[in-house]
């Protein structure tokens, strides 16, 4: 006979909405009347079994004999009376399925939580750093038994199932347990192990919410368009990379160089001859490593590669935050990407995004049928311009899911640092939003309180952590001290993307040159600000996709070779100017059309000398930059930098030096904006000696005119623009050169 609380729970079983299924399922002692009237003991066991028609209790120690179990429930909830045994036992279940098929297992609701109370009270608290480990999908040794542990974070669910091709999708087969008032549910499955496909089912206790989702800490996802998450260990594989890990330990890259290749994996390059597929992680690694160790780059950096399920958000609206996109590959060939590149001293860069995710349904957005990782005041919580969701940065396991995020980049895959996407809309609460349409902090502001909170504490995690990594902003507007260290009240990145440097200067280069001496203001206003953050002087993808045109196409000329000239110019003068350096893929060899995602970069024009020669040229620039420690030891001070005349705004001239921590280390940079040769040109300098011209963007190599200095100029004693001696200069056409004092 059932008491009539067994029943209600047999009932919530059946309808999906037990949130301790453990407590009625599994094996329970139990008593039983007796004809003596005193209780006997008893064991129950009882499951439920939607797809059997008959199930059987096999106990482990009498295999042979099976023991049948009654159907209390037409709906298949079993159970098996084991009378005078005081003691629980371990079995298995047999069942008979209604398509004939008999098959048999171990009954999950046997086994005890995996977490403990300390990882339940740090991820309450928000401060479990390496909570990837604990929820997910993760393989394990119970009782000697192997299977995968799932865990997710669902407060305001009602039930929470795991489901897969092991039970057929039926979220009714392995609901979870939720773990007190945390909202975590957990569930030990035998017998399951890598490759397993699965997702969660959410019930949620609001609006009869039912959603199947993929694992917000999931390790590898089906390809898009499919959504399931697939277990995986990362433990597997084995890392080459421990002196390259070494070194970046006591290296600091502020005062080393820096160029660094940006690069969108899914079309640098593509196979033609296989319906233009990509190129796995492991192709990439045969392909893009050699190519940008040729070009002469210190690091790559890589859009995002997080599982995204839309290719034209280029990865910037990720699903799976923990998972590198199974479009190239599994998880541990992109390590084997990064292990290669590290070999070979090539640092790799992620760009990551905390900033938003998107909206599809399968995702973080709803999780539980609540705003869960989002706010729920679209004042707060939506993205209008990128039809996205913001996190809610208050709430401590969201925080905690994006610092544990950041750190398994760094941790699981040895990544060199990280760039932080779309900052500034995390920092203001008004970000491109009208009046009205977005809530003031508790003081009245429009600063995101929470949001900077937690970019302070995603920078000191990242560099106590793993001490020489790269954190960067892509910051876009005048908020202080972004790259200045959290103890001293900045933000704590290592570097700034220098957004203004990057709109002033591609304005100044899409002006005809005729033009150019009425926006000089354009060239020389950055040296104002330069040295108020660690720059990164980008020109990125973001300015040439969306009807910007490639750089090329953006450079103004009556003649193809003054584009060129124009481009080699604009190239030259921002690796003179102080601040790191990044380049888009195939603004190298001068790609035409602007990029696409879909398509791979037009590889074919380096047939045509005029490309072949200014991938020439970015190659040497590359190498002269490294070569120089006047490039790059004292980028963030104004002691590395000096003008020697930025007046001359009817000529469209700019020379200034560029001084290494030995101050007698230093270059002079000549820059000639206009088409016309300017000869006998003068400029002051600070030594006596000879002037070697190191670099002439105008090098017939480069495709220019070969017009220059003949390999340098002996300085005069004639004082000039202030100082003792001066060089008499031959100055090219839409050309900028280096000159360096020999001893």
């Amino acid at each position: 006979m059932l008491s009539t609380a067994i029943k209600t729970e047999i009932e919530q079983i059946i309808h999906s909405e037990h949130s301790d299924p453990f407590h009625i399922l599994g094996a329970h002692p139990l008593e039983i009347p007796s004809q003596t009237g005193n209780p006997e003991k008893a064991v129950a066991i009882r499951a439920f079994l939607p797809e059997a028609q008959a199930a059987w209790v096999v106990e482990n120690d009498n295999p042979k004999i099976p023991f049948p179990m009654e159907k209390l429930h037409p709906d298949g909830f079993f159970q098996a009376i084991f009378k005078d045994r005081s003691e629980l036992f371990s079995y298995q279940l047999r069942i008979l399925d209604h398509e004939g098929q008999a098959y048999q297992f171990i009954d999950p609701y046997t086994f005890p939580p995996v977490l403990t109370e300390f990882d339940l009270h740090l991820i309450g608290e928000g401060s479990h750093y390496r909570k990837y480990e604990k929820l997910g999908a993760h393989p394990r040794e119970i009782q000697g038994i192997r299977g995968l542990q799932f865990a997710v974070w669902a407060p305001n669910a009602k039930r929470v199932s795991v489901i897969g091709d092991f039970n057929r999708w039926d979220g009714r087969r392995h609901p979870m347990r939720v773990r007190g008032s945390t909202g975590v549910w957990e569930i030990f499955i035998p017998d399951l192990g890598e490759g397993t496909l699965y997702k969660f089912e959410v019930k949620s206790r609001y609006n009869n919410y039912l959603a199947q989702k993929t694992d917000p800490y999931g390790f590898y996802f089906e390809r898009p368009p499919k959504t399931a998450s697939i277990a995986r260990d990362l433990h597997q594989y084995q890392w080459q990379d421990q002196p390259w890990l070494e070194q970046r330990r006591s290296k600091n890259w502020l005062d080393g160089p820096l160029a660094i290749y940006e690069v969108h994996l899914g079309s640098w390059m593509r196979v033609p001859g296989e319906g233009h597929r990509y190129l796995t992680y492991l192709e990439l690694a045969e392909q893009l490593i050699p190519y940008v160790l040729k070009m002469g780059y210190t690091h790559i950096e890589l859009l995002p590669i997080m599982e995204h399920p839309f290719d034209g958000s280029w990865g910037y609206q990720p699903i799976g935050y923990f998972a590198p996109t199974s479009r190239f590959g599994t998880p541990e060939e992109f390590m084997a990407f990064v292990d290669r590149c590290h070999q070979q001293g090539i640092g790799v860069l992620l760009d990551w995004v905390p900033a938003h995710f998107p909206k599809d349904a399968h995702g973080l957005a709803y999780f539980d049928g609540t705003n869960l990782y989002e706010h729920a005041d679209p004042r707060l919580g939506e993205h209008r311009d990128w039809g996205t969701l913001i996190f809610n940065y208050g709430r401590n396991e969201v925080r905690n899911f994006l610092l544990s995020n950041a750190l398994f980049w760094l941790e699981k895959y040895h990544l060199d640092g990280l760039r932080v996407d779309a900052v500034a809309s995390m920092l203001y609460l008004d970000y491109s939003r009208n009046p009205g349409e977005w809530i003031p902090n508790q003081y009245g502001g429009n600063e995101n309180l929470a949001a900077i909170d937690f970019v302070k504490k995603f920078n000191e995690l990242a560099h106590h952590y793993h001490p020489g990594v790269l954190t960067i902003a892509e910051e876009s507007t005048a908020w202080p001290a972004v790259s200045r260290p959290v103890y001293l009240g900045g933000l704590g990145f290592s570097l700034k993307w220098n957004m203004g440097w990057m709109n002033d200067i591609l304005v100044y280069f899409t002006k005809d040159p005729i033009h150019r001496k009425f926006h000089h203001n354009n060239l020389t206003f950055g040296l104002i600000y330069a040295f108020t953050e660690n720059f990164i002087l980008p020109l990125s993808h973001d300015e040439v996709v969306h009807g910007k045109g490639s750089l090329l196409s953006k450079m103004p000329a009556f003649y193809l070779e003054d584009k060129f000239s124009n481009l080699r110019l604009l190239y030259g003068y921002m690796y003179g100017h102080p601040g790191k350096k990044l380049l888009f893929m195939g603004g190298e060899f001068g790609q035409w059309p602007e990029w696409n995602h879909n398509e791979s970069l037009d590889w074919d024009l380096l047939q045509w000398q005029p490309h072949q020669k200014l991938q020439k040229f970015v190659q040497d620039l590359n190498r002269f930059y490294v070569s120089q420690p006047a490039l790059y030891e004292v980028d963030f001070h104004y002691s590395g930098f000096e003008w020697i005349d930025f007046h001359d705004s009817d000529g469209s001239i700019v020379t200034f030096l560029r001084r290494a921590k030995n101050p007698d280390d230093f270059l002079v940079f000549v820059y000639n904006f206009t088409p016309v040769v300017r000869h006998d040109y003068r400029i002051g300098v600070p030594a006596a000696g000879y002037y070697q011209e190191l670099l002439n963007s105008d090098a017939e190599q480069y495709g220019g005119q070969n017009l220059g200095n003949l390999g340098g100029q002996m300085a005069e004693p004639v004082p000039w623009q202030g100082r003792p001696y001066s060089v008499s200069l031959t100055l090219p056409p839409l050309a900028g050169l280096a000159l360096k004092p020999t001893a």
